[in-house]
């Protein structure tokens, strides 16, 4: 064939002469060869988008964004700009940076958040803890120099994205729970009160006294005397005025409200002529996106103080993602939150910002309002973004007693009264940890809590291990198994057989508190112990320490005509139990190892049989 007449399709076995048609067969083959085609890209597709998933879960999920979301998501964006932005500026002012600053970092976090972020519903930006953690450390280092101040605070945001990535990279997401809830509530407490009493003379129109909580403290009283009357009286309305903004109407967007009746009161009065401050000129436009110089020494210390703020502001934002997806039913991988708050930090960072995280006020503005997607952040941002580059000249009628009012009820918010009352009832040990460490924050200083919050925390956690809950064990009739006598009354313990229970891992540090309360039970035992039987069903890890401690308890008991046996050992006991360095090997051989603390007291039954059997011959 030739010309038009020589195109061939080679199907399978048949070819096929184009212009003398297809056969049916053929089409049928070729037809279900294209679709076996498709579905091997759309599987090769869905391969590429779980890869990306997995290194950018928000960035995926916006590449299948479903339409059906926009309105939620495009109200839900609205409404947390219209939180964020006033907050943002005011908590520029916790910072100690120009009022743009806190918009910038407003913005930018959002929409790197949006791409490496795993939560639905959290929205970061600019956060009070933070940003007093991040002003402290800067104001040790920057000498009273602006322009060091902005180049420091810009190169610890950067150090602090560093820090989160690092932690990602290395999977470290679990370091969220290394602080106790307790610890945290007692830390962030602290924080509150320390933002209070720091925003009081802008509250008033007085100057605030250098120095720590104390020091500011002490100021505060000494100057009430120098109030502002004009500044007290707008910044008290304001604060009144978002008070019942808050509690009465709670879907408005209270800051904002808040802060645009202080621009009109101030500039409608003209009560800038009577010495009321303002914020002044803001500048419009974008940041200009540079790295800082800084020296290596200043490297060192941000390096440290980085490392600090990465920790609490982690163990906080995280909390704030977990709740909310909880609520919502979602998974949250703490490990990629780790990679999603290092890009936030590092956007920034590049933007001329200051460390954030996530945000719970906002993130609970999003929630309530139906956002959906991350799509909610970008909408946000761009909110923001529009109002950088066209509306900033507003803001320079802004009352800085105003922005004290928003960031004192933003520091009452922080203060977890709850969870203080909580802790009173069901644990006075962990209250007392939860006050010594708002103590240590106001005595010693934010950065200086840190190391006492993580300090505490490992104080709290040797405390519950060296000194678990242990039990006496007894049957009672009608009730299957054996239980602790303090749990039920009707439980009777066996005459001769003490059945003990130690609920902690056998380690260095509780094994001696091991043998002092097994010894404490022989003794108040109401009939003479012949036998003591471990359920060793909690002891999941056993050091060397502790089985030459039980080896020697063995023989102490022993000398006393006192067998010792053990029911439900893991193999992590056994293993010691046959080394060749304990005194005698206990093993099911020499009826010292059960499998079940039933077998146990059976096998005690027996041999008391044989005894009473012996004496009765």
């Amino acid at each position: 064939m030739d010309g038009a007449k020589g195109v061939v399709m080679w199907l399978g076995d048949v070819a096929v002469d184009r212009s003398a048609g297809v056969p049916p067969a053929a089409r049928m083959a070729y037809a279900q060869g294209r679709r076996n085609t498709r579905q091997c890209k759309r599987g090769m597709a869905m391969t590429e988008w779980q890869r990306v998933g997995r290194y950018a879960p928000g960035f995926a999920a916006l590449m299948r964004y479903e339409r059906r979301n926009l309105r939620f998501d495009l109200l839900a964006g609205l409404s947390v700009a219209s939180v964020a932005l006033p907050v943002g500026i005011a908590y520029a002012e916790i910072a100690r940076v120009p009022a743009v600053v806190g918009i910038y970092a407003a913005i930018f976090p959002l929409f790197a958040y949006a791409i490496f972020g795993s939560s639905r519903q959290l929205i970061t930006g600019p956060d009070a803890a933070t940003c007093i953690m991040a002003a402290t450390a800067i104001a040790a280092i920057a000498g009273g120099d602006s322009q060091r101040y902005a180049s420091l605070m810009v190169g610890l945001t950067l150090m602090t994205g560093a820090c989160y990535f690092v932690a990602g990279f290395l999977r470290l997401g679990f370091i969220a729970n290394f602080l106790s809830r307790p610890i945290l509530v007692g830390y962030l407490n602290g924080i509150a009160l320390m933002i209070f009493v720091g925003q009081v003379p802008r509250l008033c129109g007085f100057e605030a006294a250098k120095g720590g909580f104390l020091a500011q403290s002490i100021g505060v009283v000494h100057h009430l005397s120098a109030t502002h009357l004009p500044t007290l009286l707008v910044g008290g309305g304001l604060l009144l005025l978002l008070i019942l903004l808050m509690r009465c109407a709670p879907r408005l967007p209270a800051a904002l409200v808040v802060a645009l009746v202080g621009i009109v009161v101030v500039k409608v009065g003209g009560l800038a002529a009577l010495g009321v401050a303002t914020l002044g000129p803001v500048p419009s436009g974008l940041p200009q996106l540079q790295m800082p110089l800084l020296a290596r020494d200043d490297l060192l210390q941000l390096a440290r103080d980085a490392a600090g703020i990465m920790l609490i502001s982690f163990a906080s934002g995280v909390l704030t993602a977990k709740s909310f997806a909880e609520r919502s039913g979602d998974p949250l991988d703490a490990n990629q939150e780790l990679i999603g708050f290092a890009a936030c930090n590092l956007a920034s960072g590049l933007a001329q910002g200051f460390p954030v995280t996530g945000a719970d006020s906002r993130t609970a503005v999003n929630y309530a309002t139906g956002g959906r997607t991350q799509f909610a952040g970008i909408v946000a941002g761009l909110a923001m973004l529009a109002f950088l580059l066209f509306l900033t000249a507003p803001l320079a009628h802004l009352p800085l007693s105003g922005l004290a009012a928003i960031i004192i009820v933003s520091a009452f918010g922080l203060f977890d009264r709850t969870a203080v009352h909580h802790l009173a009832l069901a644990s006075r040990r962990e209250l007392l940890f939860s006050l010594a460490t708002t103590a240590g924050v106001l005595v010693f200083g934010v950065l200086t809590g840190v190391i006492l919050a993580v300090l505490l925390s490992v104080v709290w956690l040797l405390s519950v291990i060296s000194r678990p809950n242990d039990a006496v064990l007894g049957r009672a009739a009608g009730i299957a198994g054996f239980h602790d006598i303090k749990d039920f009354p009707e439980v009777q313990t066996i005459p001769g057989l003490l059945i003990y229970r130690f609920d902690a891992d056998l380690v260095f540090f509780n094994c001696d508190y091991f043998r002092t309360r097994l010894l404490y039970q022989i003794a108040r035992s109401p009939t003479p112990v012949e036998w003591v039987l471990i359920d060793a069903s909690p002891i999941n890890v056993v050091d060397y320490t502790a089985v030459r401690k039980i080896d020697a308890l063995r023989r102490e008991l022993a000398a006393r005509g006192i067998s010792l046996a053990y029911a439900r050992a893991k193999q992590s006991l056994r293993r010691f139990f046959n080394s060749d360095w304990v005194s005698e090997r206990v093993s099911a051989d020499n009826n010292l190892l059960f499998p079940t603390v039933t077998s146990g007291v059976e096998a005690f039954a027996r041999r008391a049989e044989q005894v009473t059997g012996r004496g009765q011959g």
